[in-house]
């Protein structure tokens, strides 16, 4: 058996073609324009990557992009400051502050500060509380892409058998949440789970999202499952450089999985995709419309 590899460049695409649509909609009959406001504190290389990513994809689809950058020593009440200035601004509907951010900066507090309906990140514990009631709310870009490359394969998850490697509040956690709303049975294993390659063997979907490279070997999957790896490392390579690679080890895992995302080009792609749906269903919702159709 040799998997079918996931696209998610290809997906992502799609998605993001999906949301300038309805961008496009919401202009022409509503005269509403979803702007999206990004911080970034500090200048963490990768952090800066992912901020000019956001800041493109963001004006591609039509929308209105906002970038605040802050020094890294910035005083925490200055960025309290700014965060509820975002929030009193009509033309923003999606705040997003980048993590991490510097130790003297108090992460949870600055969480809580966002207000829960431009919360396009899906972080704060109003957003995080709805989703775990089964409510609707802002869910976490990367879970929510996982889903989205998930049924990109299988019509309904319904009755399957679904195991996430990771419990964080940015992956982990909601992804669980999101799997249940989906009616599949979830196993959620970490740094302390017994017999991890045992709980992996039994699962039609498998999430590795604990952030160590290749822990997840092609002997632990099951014959046809499908492979969702959200984990981004490096290695050392061949050239004296680094290689990227994920939570899962990739070529022993296409001999057996039926499914499987690559890294890069699998879930990274989904996650500026899905901030995008998050901050046109956040102006929507603010105006008062139904909810846009991606």
């Amino acid at each position: 058996m040799t998997a079918r590899i996931i696209d998610g460049k290809a997906i992502a695409s799609k998605l993001r073609a999906r949301v300038a649509d309805e961008v496009a909609r919401v202009k022409r009959d509503h005269g509403l324009m979803p702007g999206l406001a990004v911080v970034l504190v500090g200048n963490d290389p990768a952090s800066e990557i992912y901020v000019r990513s956001k800041h493109t994809q963001t004006q591609a689809a039509g929308m209105a992009s906002f970038e605040h950058r802050l020094p890294a020593d910035v005083a925490q009440a200055d960025l309290l400051a700014l965060i509820g200035k975002l929030n009193r601004d009509a033309s923003v509907h999606g705040i997003l502050v980048q993590l991490p951010l510097p130790k003297s900066i108090h992460t949870e507090t600055i969480i809580n500060a966002v207000d829960p309906a431009k919360d396009v990140d899906g972080l704060h514990p109003n957003n995080a509380g709805r989703l775990a009631s089964g409510f609707a709310a802002l869910s976490p870009c990367t879970p929510l892409g996982c889903i989205i490359l998930t049924r990109s394969v299988h019509a309904s998850l319904e009755g399957m058998n679904a195991i996430v490697i990771g419990r964080s509040n940015l992956v982990g956690r909601p992804l669980l949440q999101l799997l249940l709303n989906e009616n599949a049975t979830v196993t959620i294993a970490h740094s302390r789970s017994r017999d991890l390659s045992k709980l992996t063997a039994r699962a039609d979907l498998v999430y590795a999202a604990v952030g160590k490279p290749e822990l997840v070997r092609g002997s632990w999957i099951k014959p046809g499952a499908t492979v969702i790896d959200v984990g981004m490392n490096r290695l050392p390579a061949a050239d004296g450089k680094t290689r990227p690679v994920g939570d899962v080890a990739f070529t022993e895992a296409l001999d057996v999985a039926g499914a499987i995302t690559p890294v890069p080009g699998g879930v990274g792609q989904m996650t500026v995709a899905c901030l995008l749906v998050n901050t046109l269903r956040a102006a929507c919702a603010i105006a008062g419309l139904p909810k846009p159709g991606v």
